[in-house]
């Protein structure tokens, strides 16, 4: 069942599993979408469907506007975005709690993680934007060294905003455990993960 949700400053849809297993996911979207981007609501009703609460929510810099890019500025009030909507998730469930998000938004959460080890038991890093497309030397990866949750990142196999290569190499830097598990011949829209969903379920939620 899939409701809207509005509340703790959390804008969004509620996925509600028909057999719970007690874990939840808070996920969200990239730069330029919101909790609509059919990778997210493919990923969010097939996670339900396996027994997960689903919350795919927009970001705040998307509840200020609903077009354009976030505001370099904005990085930290959509942190504290992602650690309000995992500590909703945790007033809902018994289980584990997980966090993820789509390039930007994975960005976040993961760097919100970094800075509250306790956030989230787990991350899903869909199309981690390891560095601007043909910028390979401006990584985005100060924050790895803090980064204590352990980490599943999926990225395609021509994404440019970081190749396989270049991602195995720069998670080396996370001391958590950390898996990428690639999508053959995808780009950063991962339109074909989709199709991988109980793969990348199986990892996420797997010791």
């Amino acid at each position: 069942m899939e409701n809207g949700f509005e509340a703790d400053g959390i804008r969004g849809i509620l996925h509600q599993p028909e057999r719970p297993t007690g874990d939840a996911i808070a996920l969200t979207h990239g730069a330029g979408a919101n909790c609509q981007a059919p990778l997210l609501v493919k990923l969010a009703r097939s996670f339900a469907d396996a027994g997960l609460l689903v919350l795919r929510y927009d970001l705040p810099f998307r509840q200020l506007r609903p077009k354009g890019p976030p505001h370099p500025s904005g990085g930290g009030r959509d942190r504290e975005g992602v650690a309000q909507a995992v500590k909703t998730l945790r007033g809902m469930v018994q289980g584990r709690v997980f966090a993820g998000g789509h390039s930007y938004g994975g960005r976040q959460s993961a760097m919100a993680a970094a800075e509250r080890p306790e956030m989230a038991d787990g991350l899903l890093l869909l199309s981690y934007p390891l560095h601007p497309p043909d910028k390979p030397q401006q990584l985005r990866t100060a924050f790895f060294p803090e980064l204590r949750t352990r980490a599943l990142f999926v990225s395609g196999t021509v994404d440019a905003f970081g190749t396989p290569e270049e991602l195995r190499e720069a998670i080396k830097l996370i001391p958590a455990p950390t898996e990428l598990l690639l999508v053959d011949r995808a780009g950063h829209d991962l339109k074909r993960a989709g199709e991988m969903s109980a793969e990348i379920l199986a990892r996420l939620v797997g010791s």
